[in-house]
């Protein structure tokens, strides 16, 4: 490790990403855990809040030589690889296989609660957030580091209890979250369609539709690619 943990969030900054909760690993967790990270003591939660890695990607993106398969994984991958190794860490993504509770470990990291649409609800950034990768830290101190880093606030109300009209869930064209859980082939079949074509330009209506964190909504050309990705 070079240097103190609460350096982290200045050099994710850098690149438009953020510390998004951290806690320390009990027995129950590493037991849960496969080599190699079993002996593993804390983990550091890295995403964004709204779209402010977008301009740093795109740069990233504009200085490839050649087609970039799952290009923003890439990138995330790529800088969240860069922290772990200045601190003595494992790079570890929502996208690696045996997959990671990454949704289980951020209810616990900042409290939140899922959204009927399945996207974590958070208090101030709404359903405009992301988790792109975390930290694992092995034995030594970084727990202690680690739980100093942590700024838990769990808000005593979850605002999608709040909500009494539910507009995420009346938007969508074809009732995609209308019921329980997510009706992703009719999703996927209405977004590849010539009658999709607003959802693919705009992103999803449920998620637009929803009053909170509309702030930090990604700007149009942001979720057509995300859209253009769910529809490959």
């Amino acid at each position: 490790m070079t240097g103190a943990l609460s350096e982290i969030p200045h050099i994710l900054a850098q690149d438009g990403l953020t510390c998004r909760g951290s806690f320390a690993f009990d027995t129950a967790d590493r037991l849960a855990l496969a080599a190699p990270f079993s002996s593993a003591c804390a983990v550091v939660l890295i995403g964004q809040r709204g779209a402010e890695p977008w301009p740093h990607f795109q740069r990233w993106l504009s200085n490839q030589s050649g087609q970039v398969t799952d290009p923003l994984d890439t990138w995330s991958r790529e800088v969240i690889a860069a922290v772990a190794t200045q601190f003595g860490a494992r790079a570890v993504s929502p996208s690696d296989r045996p997959y990671l509770p990454f949704q289980q470990w951020a209810m616990r990291a900042e409290g939140l609660k899922a959204s009927p649409l399945g996207i974590l609800m958070h208090p101030q950034y709404g359903l405009w957030h992301a988790y792109r990768g975390a930290l694992i830290f092995g034995e030594g101190n970084a727990a202690d580091e680690v739980r100093a880093m942590n700024q838990l606030v769990v808000e005593p109300i979850h605002l999608c209890d709040l909500c009494l009209e539910k507009p995420c869930k009346k938007a969508c064209p074809v009732d995609a979250h209308e019921g329980e859980g997510f009706a992703y082939q009719s999703c996927l079949a209405h977004v590849r369609s010539t009658a999709g074509a607003e959802c693919r330009d705009l992103g999803c209506l449920d998620r637009n539709a929803c009053p909170y964190g509309v702030e930090y909504r990604y700007p149009a050309d942001v979720q057509a690619f995300h859209m253009a990705a769910f529809a490959r």
